[in-house]
């Protein structure tokens, strides 16, 4: 969780090495995961791997009983499983039906769990700055409501909620057209086939709405007070639109996507941010 965090603010400690690509030409990665992750562990020690996985706990807790509670208080009525070409309307309105009340539970728990979410992010961030102003999760909330109020603990929720609510409504439209149209029922491995469908559309979109979970986290760190989030490190953001459109014109919306072969940027020039 570490790791990833970093490399998403941009924080890049060791110097990248010439290596070659598919085609044999010289080309500069950037440290992989266990390059980088024996680095982490060399200025914090093992324990520097775990930095903000306490409030990353509570808030995966709060989010799976949120979802609970919600799906127990809406439950949602069962619909005749339908697949076939002649009850396309049909099963075209229950993916619609399951998809809102999935999105309802989603939003739910994310909007719930965000505040340690945050918390969590600042804890991991202190690394850069060697900072020690998120220190634990009750002190964390007192200085983030006496700092920023109310608001602090939700900076960054909307392009999370955002990819959240694009990401469910692609993958299972998707999956049900595929479904649909793709794959012929008469085929013997047809249900098997349907089955892998949802988790591959899973894969492929969550690539295409990754630049919403990297927006998010970082306006949860930006001028918060700690290095990672203040020039030169980034700049102080006025909303997460600003923060997209630098990425962007940075070619950064991906960064921190991968974890091997990473390449390195090309020397870019100074784009405005405005």
């Amino acid at each position: 969780l570490l790791m990833e965090f970093l490399l998403q603010v941009g924080h890049e400690p060791l110097p990248p090495t010439v290596g070659r690509n598919v085609l044999g030409r010289k080309v500069l990665y950037l440290p992989g995961f266990f390059t980088y992750a024996r680095h982490i562990v060399e200025v914090d020690g093992k324990r520097g791997l775990f930095r903000g996985l306490t409030p990353r706990l509570i808030s995966s807790t709060l989010s799976t009983i949120t979802r609970g509670s919600v799906k127990k208080a809406c439950p949602l009525e069962d619909m005749e499983h339908v697949s076939n070409k002649d009850d396309v309307k049909t099963s075209l309105r229950k993916v619609v039906k399951e998809t809102s009340h999935e999105m309802m539970m989603q939003c739910a728990s994310r909007v719930v769990s965000h505040p340690l979410h945050v918390i969590s992010m600042r804890c991991m961030v202190q690394f850069v700055g060697r900072e020690v102003k998120y220190s634990g999760v009750f002190s964390a909330i007192g200085r983030i409501f006496k700092e920023e109020g109310i608001l602090g603990f939700f900076v960054g929720l909307v392009p999370h909620i955002l990819g959240d609510v694009i990401f469910l409504w692609c993958c299972n439209l998707l999956a049900h057209f595929i479904n649909t149209y793709a794959v012929d029922d008469n085929f013997s491995q047809a249900s098997v086939i349907r089955s892998y469908t949802k988790f591959v559309m899973g894969i492929a979109v969550s690539m295409l709405t990754y630049p919403f979970l990297l927006v998010g986290d970082l306006m949860a760190v930006n001028n918060c007070g700690l290095r990672a989030g203040l020039p030169p490190y980034a700049p102080a953001f006025r909303s997460w639109i600003h923060c997209w459109r630098y990425l962007s014109a940075q070619g950064q919306l991906f960064r921190g996507s991968s974890l091997l072969f990473r390449r390195a940027p090309m020397p870019a020039a100074c784009f405005p941010i405005d």
